[in-house]
C-alpha cells in the first residue's frame, strides 16, 4: 500500500475512531487526545501494516492498546506503596490532627465513663482495646468466650449511649 492511500484510508476512519475512542474514554478531550496518539502510531507503524488484511481493524487494535497502556500507567502513578517501619497510623484519617482539643476531651471522655463501670466489664473492654483477642481474654480472665464477648458488647454500647451527644 503507497503512503497515500494509507493517508487517505487513515483520514477515512478518523470519524469512526473518535467515537470509539469517546466511548473508551466518555470524554472529549481525552477522546481527541486518544485518536492523535492513535493516528501517530499508525503513520510511524505504516511499514507494518499488510496491505491484504482489515485495516479498520489494525486501527482500532492499536486505539485500544494505546488506551489500556494509558490506563495501566495512571494506576501505577497513582499506586502508594508505604514502606515505613511504624505503621500504627496508617489508618487514621489524614485530615484529623493526632493531639486535638477535642479529641483529647472524648478520649477524657470516653476513660471515664469506662472507669466508671464494674470491673467484669472494664478490664475485658480495656484487654480488646490493647489487641486482645476474645479468645486470649477469655483464657487469662479465665471466664467462658460468650462471657467475654457480651461483656464487651455491652460496654461498647454503653459507650454509644453515653456518647451520643459527642457525634
Amino acid at each position: 500500500m503507497s503512503t497515500a492511500t494509507f493517508a487517505t484510508e487513515l483520514v477515512g476512519v478518523q470519524d469512526d475512531l473518535l467515537r470509539f475512542a469517546y466511548k473508551l474514554t466518555a470524554d472529549r478531550d481525552e477522546a481527541n487526545d486518544l485518536l492523535q496518539d492513535t493516528s501517530l502510531k499508525a503513520l510511524d507503524n505504516e511499514e507494518k501494516y499488510e496491505p491484504a488484511t482489515n485495516f479498520k481493524g489494525w486501527i482500532y487494535t492499536i486505539m485500544r492498546n494505546i488506551f489500556i497502556n494509558n490506563y495501566r500507567r495512571i494506576v501505577r502513578e497513582q499506586t502508594f506503596i508505604d514502606t515505613t517501619e511504624n505503621q500504627y497510623h496508617l489508618n487514621t484519617p489524614q485530615g484529623e490532627a493526632f493531639e486535638s482539643t477535642e479529641s483529647t476531651y472524648d478520649l477524657k471522655e470516653m476513660h471515664r465513663i469506662v472507669n466508671a463501670l464494674p470491673k467484669e466489664y472494664r478490664i475485658p473492654f480495656s484487654m480488646h482495646i490493647a489487641g486482645f483477642k476474645y479468645r486470649e481474654i477469655a483464657e487469662k480472665l479465665n471466664i467462658p468466650l460468650g462471657t467475654v464477648k457480651s461483656r464487651i458488647f455491652f460496654t461498647r454500647q454503653r459507650l454509644q449511649q453515653e456518647l451520643k451527644d459527642f457525634r
